[in-house]
Parts: C-alpha cells; structure tokens; sequence
C-alpha cells in the first residue's frame, strides 16, 4: 500500500479559498495571508461572489468561474454551505479540499449523517477530504498554509525533517509551536479534524514515504481504520522512520471526552499500547517528552544494544541520571576495571565507575574532559553517552574548549549518540547543536530520550518474523458452546488439552475416571454456566470411586441452587495434572483492531497485579514466545529459585495457534479464555485444563 495520491492535497501546485475573505485574520482571510506572507509558488484562487479582488488577487464569484482547476481547495463557509462546495469541487475536478466548517459529527446524529453524505459526494468525485471541523495544514516546505491557526503570528515554522499528524487541530499547533520555540524544525503539520475521509493514518504514512522527513510525531484521540494505521506504521518502520506518539483517552474521562473532541472510537487503550508496541512506536506522556525523542531521533542513530555511559561533574546529578536509567530499563554497565584504574591515576579523586564522575576540577585541564570522554566511548563501549556539565558548559570561559574535546571524540567515533546536560544562552547552545549533541537541561529527560533511541534500534535489528503456524478452517457452532464442545474446536487447531471425558451420570463418570487414572478434576458441564468456579462448579483432587459418585452428586446440586435455568449435560471428568505452572491465555475482540491475543500467569498474577502481556492476531511462536518472556513473573515459568523451567516451546506454541484460531474464527468470536493451562517441566508440554470461547449469534 502506498500512500502517494495524497500529494495533491499535502503538496499541490494550486489552491482555492471557497470563503475567502479580505480580512486576514478571519477563517477566510488566514490561509490567504499566510501562504502570501510565506511565497506560496502556486496559484491561489479566492472564490467570493461579493469581491473581486481579496488581498490583492483576483477573485472569483463561484467555483464553476474558476479559470483552472485548483489542485486543492479550502472549503471556509458555514456547514450547511459545505456539502454543496464539496460537491462543486469535485465537479470540476479538484484533487483534494480541506473542510475547516465544523457541526458534523462531533455534534450529533444529524451532523454525522451530513458528513457520511459529504464524504460520499468526495469518494465519487475521486476527491480526497481533509475533514471536516479540521483547523487545516501547513507544507512550510513550499509555503502552503491552508490552516487558520494564530499559532504562526509568533513565528513560522523551521526548517527540519520532523512531520507532526494530529487529529487536532489545536493540539497538532500546539506541538509546532512548542518546537519552534525550542528551535526544532517541523515544516510539515496536518491536523484531521473528523476524518470523513484522510485519517492520521493516511498522514503517517505519506509522511513515511516523503524523503524529506525523517521522524513522525503524533497525536490521536482514537484509530478510526485499523488496517490503514497498521499499514502507515508498517510503512514507516521499513523506511527506518520513528514514530513518537501521544495517544490520549486512558482514562475513563479521557476516552469519552475524545469520543465527543473527533466522534473516534477509542479502544481499549491497553490494546493501543500492545499495537504501538509491536511496531515500536513510542507513547509519548507530554508534549515535552514528545519533542525530546523527536528531537533526538533526528540523528538517526538507533542503537540495537543500547547502554548509557555518564560523565558528570556532580555526583548527585550522576545518581540521579542513574536512578532514572534503571526505572526505564536503560543499561548502565560499569567501565572496565582497568580504564578505572587508569583514570584514577589521571585524576585520583574522580569516580570513574559509570557514572564518570570527574568533578569540576577536570576543567582546571581541559584535556582531561576528552581523554575521560574517548575512555568512555573507546573503552566502555557504550552507545549511547550522556554528559552533565550543567552551567559550567555554557561560560564563556569554558566552552569553546570544552566543544573541541568533546567535539574531537565524536569525530573518531560518529556512531554513538551524544548528548549534553547543559545551561547556557541560546547562541550557545545552537553552538552545541550544530555540533551533533542532543542538547537537554533535565538530563533525566536526556535519559527518556536515548532510551527511546534502543528502543527503536532493537526493534529495527529484528529480523523477519515467523509466519504464525498452519490452523485448519475454523467452523463455528449457531450458539456458544460448553467446555466439553470448546475444546473439541480448540484440539482441531492444535491446542492440546488435558485428557478428558464428558459423562452423563455418575455411573458413566466412575467409568471415565478409573480409566483416566485417579486424581481426576470433576466440573458441571453447562453452555450457560460458563465460569464454573463461581458457583463451586468445579471439584479437585478426586481420589476414587466414591469421591466421583458424590462429588458429581454435589456439582448437580449446587447447579440447580445457582443456576437454576441452566442446561446440565453432565460432568466433566479430567485427569488431574501435577507439577505445571498455571497460566491463563485468552483472546478478546477489540472494537478497532480485532482479536487480540493475551498471556500472564494464572491466580494473583493476573487477578491482582495485571501481570498479562497482549499482542494483535495472529503471530508466530517467535512472538508468542517473547511475549511469554515479557510478564513481569516470568522467572516462575524459566527456573526461578530452584524450580524446573516449564515447557515454553509448547507454550508458545499454543499462544501462537490460539491467535490463529481467533483470526480465523471471524467476527462472530468474541472472546477465548483459557485457564488454567498448566505448563509443565520443560520437554513435557502444556495442556489445557480449562476453556470458555463466547460467540454472537449469527448475524449478530
């Protein structure tokens, strides 16, 4: 998939202002302004049927007066009056139009119907649309400013290659004019709206294929076309393009509030995390944080193995640079003991473990900042340096020495990446930019930063991944099933359960359970009592005969005192396994993304600590096994304090076919739960001891 037709609309040759006023600081009058202010090289055609000339161009009464067809158009009129420009425009031939007019479906019902109506008067025109309710775009590259922000009063954009794509519009101006205030370049700013049409998606990804940008920032409220969004990231993760996002709408409040903001359908934001996740995008928590990784990703340095070397003038500031190192992750691996010997002869009271404390004194030798520098890079072999010199680094007495140094070491080894920790004036630390250093005053912000940089780095080391494994067609039943009939469909996809049998009475379950072998498990088998341990429906260690007559004896009463309505088909009797770690797998269907695959550890793990790790379908045994990796308790399932490691090649196996399963399965499985499943010692398998799959209705 490419994104290229959006070209017209992002970068066009000509453009109509349908509303355009003579005023320039009205909606009309701001796009006209600006792209004079700026040398737009196109033509600009204002259609008002009451002026002929507006800010000193001519003008025209109506879009069929137009001498030529635009490329793109404005559309800056009342609602009521938009649907009609839009389909003027798109009889004539115009590539792409851009709604500012806002009371479509961010206000209700009858809203919505109008913009479904003026999307599909696009979509047969062959138009692309940007909107409606959007504050519009900027290309500084070509000085197109379609947009009615006031945010450029204080300063145009800056040359750079970060692209920002944001579903709103005071919030995608607000990214840009914190950049520019921090002097970071971002040329390319377009803000959605409601997406009738051109969603976030469709803009990462043309900014994804634009060889002129090279970092993407972004900010959703909630992914209207999953495949496009995935496709986008797709498309920026094989251009080597970071994407830095702010997703909002955790919250309860938060995701209803953007429901009303852009009429986008959130998701569940856990599941948001585990797509960004999988195509290493970064979640940005404030604008801050945003522009830092941007800022950073610009050197394009992606360390797959990412380490942090410190040098610092403070001790405290070290530790603190260390503290915010382990809370994210980012190795911090000693110096070798015999560079440590060896600075200590060159400074004795210096700290040369990592972090490098060489103390304010290293400035009464200049060179010593170097050679304590080139002994960190050459010999730590750390990836990525970090350096606090706060004040100090930005006197005029002392950073023109300190630049060549630091400056020297980054010439002999250019593939690390750099950053400072320093105070100074504005012209100075332009010095230090130019340069080739990430300039920071927080260096923990520093820290977040070069983490993010690994994070893209391992990612982009990955090699392909393995296709997820061959699973016969899925054949759902008209109703849900019970457990016994959950498994059957679940063993067709190789899901391998534990040994069981399905009877009627407790003549057939005596039967059942000598030849399984005692212990056994009973269970209630019901297709409306789906979880059994609420209702005591399910009875371990059963050790003979008796046991089963009166346990299955007990599991019938106690079906009839709670669930007096359910169906009972019997018992279910299952061999008792011993030595396995339980573990739940499950699937659950999100509104925007699909079946999407989860795995923790069973019990308090995952009922108190949210201890689970979840992951798009389908996916291959490598990444079922990474993610079985991932849980915080994984050391229970890889041999922790003297237990056998459990079977993770089976495991994983598993994982893997149950997200085949649940692709397959279609939209009509809502969810999967497996759980337990016992892992056993590795080389000994993994089986499911328990199933729940819940169906809609056919046609539902």
């Amino acid at each position: 998939m490419t994104f290229g037709g959006l070209t017209r609309l992002l970068a066009p040759r000509s453009v109509a202002v349908i509303g355009a006023s003579a005023d320039p600081v009205r909606i009309g009058g701001r796009p006209i302004a600006y792209m004079l202010a700026q040398g737009f090289a196109g033509e600009i055609m204002p259609v008002n049927p009451n002026r002929s000339v507006i800010q000193g161009l001519p003008a025209w009464p109506s879009i069929a007066a137009l001498p030529r067809v635009p490329d793109a158009a404005i559309v800056a009129v009342p609602a009521e009056a938009a649907l009609a420009a839009v389909d003027d425009l798109g009889r004539r031939g115009v590539g792409a139009a851009i709604v500012f007019s806002a009371g479509f479906a961010e206000m209700d019902a009858a809203g919505a119907a109008a913009q479904a109506a003026m999307a599909a008067r696009a979509r047969h025109h062959g138009m692309r649309l940007l909107g409606p309710n959007c504050l519009g775009l900027f290309n500084a590259r070509i000085g197109f400013f379609p947009i009615f922000t006031s945010s450029v009063e204080n300063g145009f954009p800056l040359p750079g290659r970060i692209g920002i794509a944001s579903q709103s519009g005071a919030f995608g101006t607000h990214i840009f004019a914190n950049a520019r205030d921090r002097r970071i370049g971002t040329p390319i700013c377009v803000t959605t709206g409601n997406e009738a049409d051109v969603t976030i998606a469709d803009i990462i990804g043309w900014l994804a294929e634009d060889p002129d940008t090279d970092v993407i920032a972004a900010y959703a409220e909630g992914i209207r076309d999953a495949p496009q969004f995935i496709a986008a990231l797709t498309a920026a993760r094989a251009a080597r393009k970071p994407v830095v996002m702010m997703k909002v709408g955790r919250s309860a409040i938060g995701a209803a509030a953007a429901q009303s903001h852009t009429a986008a359908i959130a998701g569940d934001d856990a599941v948001t995390d585990a797509v960004l996740a999988e195509f290493a995008v970064v979640r940005a928590r404030s604008t801050d944080e945003m522009l830092d990784i941007a800022m950073t990703a610009t050197r394009r340095i992606y360390p797959a193995a990412n380490t942090l070397g410190v040098i610092t003038i403070s001790g405290g500031a070290g530790v603190m640079i260390a503290d915010a190192a382990e809370a994210i992750g980012l190795a911090m691996p000693p110096m070798p003991e015999a560079t440590q010997a060896r600075l200590r002869e060159l400074l004795p009271f210096a700290a040369p473990r990592n972090p490098v404390d060489c103390t304010a004194q290293a400035f009464n030798d200049m060179t010593l900042i170097g050679r304590f520098t080139e002994a960190m890079v050459a010999e730590g072999g750390y990836s990525s340096v970090l350096a606090f010199f706060s004040q100090v680094g930005g006197a005029a007495s002392i950073a023109p020495g300190l630049r060549a140094q630091l400056c020297e070491v980054k010439a002999r080894h250019p593939d690390r990446l750099y950053a400072l920790s320093v105070l100074a004036p504005p012209a100075r630390i332009i010095d230090y930019e130019s340069d080739g250093f990430v300039v920071f005053e927080d260096p923990t912000r520093a820290v977040t930063a070069l983490h993010a940089m690994g994070r893209y780095g391992a990612a982009l080391a990955r090699g392909p991944l393995l296709p997820p494994p061959a699973v016969p067609p899925v054949a759902l039943p008209l109703t849900t099933p019970d457990e016994a009939a959950a498994k059957r469909l679940l063993t067709a996809a190789g899901i391998v359960a534990v040994a069981e049998r399905a009877c009627a009475d407790a003549t057939a379950a005596v039967a059942a359970a000598t030849a399984l072998g005692f212990p056994v498990v009973l269970k209630i088998l019901s297709p409306d009592i789906l979880h059994k341990s609420e209702i005591g429906g399910v009875l371990l260690d059963i050790a003979d005969a008796d046991g089963v007559r009166s346990g299955v004896a007990t599991l019938l009463e106690r079906a009839r005192r709670h669930a007096p309505a359910a169906r009972i088909e019997g018992v279910l009797v299952a061999r008792q396994l011993r030595g396995g770690v339980e573990c739940i797998l499950g699937v659950q269907r999100d509104p925007v993304f699909g079946p999407v695959a989860m795995f923790g550890l069973g019990g308090v793990f995952v009922e108190v600590l949210h201890d689970v790790v979840l992951r798009r379908c389908p996916f291959g045994v490598d990444e079922a096994e990474r993610m079985i990796r991932a849980i915080r308790g994984a050391p229970l399932l890889l041999g922790a304090r003297g237990r056998p490691p459990a079977d993770i090649a089976a495991l994983a196996a598993m994982l893997a076919r149950l997200s085949v399963f649940a692709t397959q399965a279609g939209p009509r499985l809502r969810s999967v739960d497996l759980n337990p499943v016992l892992a056993m010692p590795a080389g000994e398998g993994a089986f499911c001891a328990d199933a729940v799959i819940d169906l809609a209705p056919p046609g539902g």
